[in-house]
């Protein structure tokens, strides 16, 4: 079932600089009501135009509604929405932001949580570390980062709780993650949590399945798009509108049928908010969305357009 958001009118309260790279932004509801309760790991998106939106973990206090923060790095490579929120979101400046959504939700069975972070990544961990702290759970933070300048984002934490659950990787000051050392060393039945660039994403599932930790004990978030500029092209056929498009393959499906003056709703574009979910007619997708469970991605009966591809050479969607 598509997934649809309420989206809020909303005004840029305050921008704090919080590293060379990376910006917090406060919002506020311009009708002055609060925005709705969130859990902690969730994201939101942040619509700056018609075509450009991204999604962001929240990093704001869950108590206090009357305000969201998300942290903002600035990708020199990137797909224009970081570089639109640090050139153009200044205080007062006005945009639309969604209802949250939480794909990254902690365990409440879990008797140990490690919590693996990269970057940017250690955005959902803020929220998830207040709650974990106040459960009286047990859990540590392993953070990796580039430069000691990343450890400001830590900042935003109570230091006087969470002081001891912390150690931080700086690459620049030669201290490196081993995560295959890390995950072997971890008790079967801790629950794994990691959000950070792909490859360390990758070397983090690659090391719990080389542990025997299970896949429902495994969760990861990234918020970027899977598309491969190696994939293979492919036909796809809208049944309802008649047409027939050939999708290259550094071209996603979405990006295909807009070419040809389409509107298909789509709010984030990296396969997590669910909104383009389109049924699948005959084929078969190649999944590469956060959005759809594993049994909803064998059941091979609706896909994401936005980032996931056909198997084959040909795929019929509801369109």
């Amino acid at each position: 079932m598509t997934e649809s958001y309420q989206m809020f009118p909303s005004i840029v309260a305050e921008v704090e600089q919080l590293t060379p790279l990376v910006k917090r932004f406060t919002f506020k509801r311009i009708d002055g009501e609060s925005y709705p309760e969130f859990t902690a790991g969730s994201h939101m998106f942040v619509k700056m135009n018609d075509k450009l939106s991204n999604a962001y973990s929240l990093v704001s206090n869950a108590k206090d509604l009357s305000s969201y923060q998300i942290c903002v790095q600035q990708e020199v490579n990137g797909k224009g929405g970081s570089t639109f929120m640090h050139e153009h979101c200044v205080k007062g400046f006005q945009l639309e932001i969604s209802s949250p959504k939480n794909l990254f939700e902690l365990s409440h069975t879990g008797q140990k949580h490690l919590l693996i972070a990269g970057g940017i990544g250690i955005t959902p961990f803020m929220t998830q570390m207040e709650e974990l702290a106040q459960r009286n759970a047990d859990y540590e933070l392993k953070y990796a980062c580039r430069g000691p300048e990343y450890e400001a984002l830590l900042n935003n934490l109570d230091k006087n709780i969470h002081a001891d659950r912390i150690q931080t990787y700086v690459s620049s000051e030669g201290v490196f993650l081993d995560l295959d050392q890390l995950i072997s060393q971890q008790p079967l039945g801790t629950h794994i949590y990691v959000c950070g660039p792909k490859p360390m994403i990758d070397a983090t599932v690659e090391a719990c399945d080389k542990y025997r930790h299970r896949d429902e004990y495994v969760h990861w978030e990234q918020f970027s798009s899977n598309v491969s500029e190696s994939g293979n092209a492919f036909t796809v056929i809208l049944a309802k509108s008649n047409h027939r498009i050939e999708v290259q393959h550094d071209q996603t499906i979405l990006q295909a049928i807009e070419s040809l003056n389409i509107d298909v709703e789509c709010l984030c574009r990296e396969g997590v908010c669910g909104t383009c979910e389109t049924v699948i007619l005959e084929g078969e997708a190649e999944h590469l969305d956060q959005y759809l469970d594993d049994e909803e991605k064998i059941s091979q009966k609706t896909m994401m357009i936005c980032v996931s591809r056909a198997k084959n050479k040909e795929i019929t969607l509801e369109l």
